[in-house]
């Protein structure tokens, strides 16, 4: 009863917090914000951009009153003279922070070409990374230590089913409560309108924009507001808008509608497969016998039972299913890595039982690698966008039986996959800006759509029906693995350069094919951003 009356309060304080726009109100335009460029800190890599931020309207139905802050960084162009504009990009999410990504990746990820005749711009969407954003606790110690143990990983069993529901409903609260001013004007819609702001401000005529991921829902919502300034739409890693918001009526978890189990399930088919194809010299799994047999038993294992490694400064780490399956997840995304991961399967498989000695099992690198990116994520609520973008069940005690007949689709993705949204269920905060489709748009430029064909997080499946809400799509089929285009495929670079450079489209139906497979030896010369680049 205390907590249901809690959540009472907070609602009444939210209303009063964000109230609506009244009729009466005389329409004004927002003001298009100055950018002082200028320089992002003594780091030696940092040198060669520039920041900065800048102020917009935080609710565009009162476009001249409060204001939030939105953090920019770019890569000036590298040849003025031949400048055409400026690059807009998201990496991803909802949550991905646009700054570091630039920062991290745009003078490896894009050609010479574009970085010649372009500025690179990173955003961090509103309510992200330092734009404002959407926070859940007082402090960060004080979410790391209410999370640890609670939210983080998912349920197997009916008792962790309730003790992770019960977790979400604490979590929304607190989110309710330390950020409702924020979540109520978090909506993709709204960031689609700073975005078009951000051009006017750089001063382009047209937009000119690469999204990955979540980016391309983004680059749909854009498309959908604002279809007469599109010059150039690169959208790699299709979440198509309807499965994402829920208005094609299907009434399932966002984690379900998003059909990643399904996704992530087929291109972990596609990691054994390849370790199979490349064998013991190349793959670490293979030199214990069938790839397949071999990481499913360490997922049985790992289900009665944890496994003990040691860590490189003597202390121990009990990995669980659910840390293997998350981190499965997570290594999926990029090829290129997964010998790292068979190297993972393996160091658990030769793992002693439960005795003294499994103490004395190395750790594998990729379980290092894992756990030191535990400690760059920021705030969970910055990942709770689809709360305001997206339709919920109003069902969450029936969270368990949707998370079991996805398992049933996707074995151990489904179960992992489907329990996203849960914390929205409990967050009655409504962004009364949101868009939630139809979807259809009338661009009348080509844009370029690109799908991979195993892709554990956007599913290949939905790269077709998303080109369709374009009139003029040209998609482009990546054949390999991974999560979006980034870094894997010189084919697709030339593609999308000579789109965003000329706007010389390719034919739609298009294909390109990886420079490697999953388990071919890596160029020692080969630069490599792992995992961060791309949510």
């Amino acid at each position: 009863m205390r907590t249901a009356n809690r959540v009472a309060a907070v609602l009444a304080a939210t209303a009063l917090v964000v109230p609506t726009a009244t009729a009466s109100a005389a329409p004004q335009q927002p003001l298009v914000p100055k950018i002082n460029w200028g320089s992002c800190g003594d780091t030696p890599a940092l040198k060669p951009f520039q920041c900065a931020t800048v102020e917009v309207p935080t609710d565009y139905d009162r476009p001249r009153g409060a204001t939030t802050t939105i953090a920019l960084t770019r890569l000036p162009a590298s040849d003025p003279a031949r400048r055409i504009g400026t690059l807009f990009t998201n990496p991803g999410g909802p949550g991905g922070p646009g700054v570091p990504f630039v920062q991290q990746a745009a003078q490896i990820a894009y050609t010479p070409e574009v970085r010649a005749q372009f500025d690179i711009l990173g955003f961090d969407p509103r309510g992200v990374g330092k734009s404002d954003p959407v926070t859940c606790y007082p402090t960060a110690a004080e979410e790391a230590a209410a999370i640890q143990g609670a939210v983080a990983g998912f349920p197997t069993t009916p008792a962790e089913d309730r003790a992770y529901i019960k977790a979400n409903l604490k979590l929304a609260v607190s989110c309710l409560t330390t950020s409702p001013d924020r979540l109520a004007h978090f909506s993709t819609a709204n960031v689609a309108r700073d975005m078009d702001l951000l051009r006017q401000a750089v001063g382009d005529k047209k937009l000119s924009y690469i999204g990955y991921s979540y980016g391309t829902d983004l680059g749909a919502t854009y498309a959908k507001f604002f279809p007469n300034n599109v010059r150039a739409l690169v959208l790699d890693g299709t979440l198509l808008p309807s499965w994402y918001s829920g208005s094609d009526g299907d009434r399932r978890p966002v984690g379900v509608r998003l059909r990643q189990s399904e996704g992530a399930a087929e291109t972990f088919t596609q990691f054994k497969a390849e370790c199979k194809k490349a064998g013991p010299a190349q793959c670490e799994v293979a030199k214990l016998g069938d790839p397949a047999t071999v990481v499913e038993g360490v997922l049985t294992r790992l289900k009665a039972n944890p496994i003990t490694v040691t860590l490189p400064d003597g202390t121990k780490e009990a990995v669980t299913y659910q840390d293997a399956v998350g981190l499965t997840f997570q290594y999926l995304y990029e090829p290129v890595i997964w010998p790292e991961l068979a190297d993972f399967y393996r160091a658990l498989a030769v793992a002693p039982k439960a005795t003294a000695k499994a103490a004395s099992v190395p750790a594998p690198k990729a379980l290092l690698d894992w756990n030191n990116r535990k400690e760059e994520y920021s705030s969970i609520g910055e990942s709770l966008q689809f709360c305001v973008d997206s339709k919920q069940t109003g069902r969450p005690l029936a969270y368990p039986a949707w998370a079991d007949q996805a398992n049933q689709r996707a074995p151990h993705f489904g179960r992992m996959r489907s329990w996203v949204g849960l914390t929205c269920e409990f967050l009655p905060v409504r962004d009364s800006d949101a868009f939630l489709g139809p979807w259809e748009n009338k661009v009348k430029s080509p844009v370029l759509v690109i799908g991979t064909r195993y892709d554990p997080a956007t599913p290949y499946q939905a790269t077709r029906p998303y080109s369709d809400l374009y009139p003029d799509a040209r998609m482009l089929t990546v054949e390999g693995w991974g999560h979006t285009t980034l870094l894997k495929s010189r084919c697709a670079d030339a593609r999308i350069t000579e789109y965003l450079t000329q706007l010389k489209a390719p034919a739609d139906g298009s294909t390109c094919q990886q420079d490697r497979k999953p388990f071919d030896p890596v160029p020692a010369t080969q630069k490599f951003i792992q995992g961060a680049v791309v949510r």
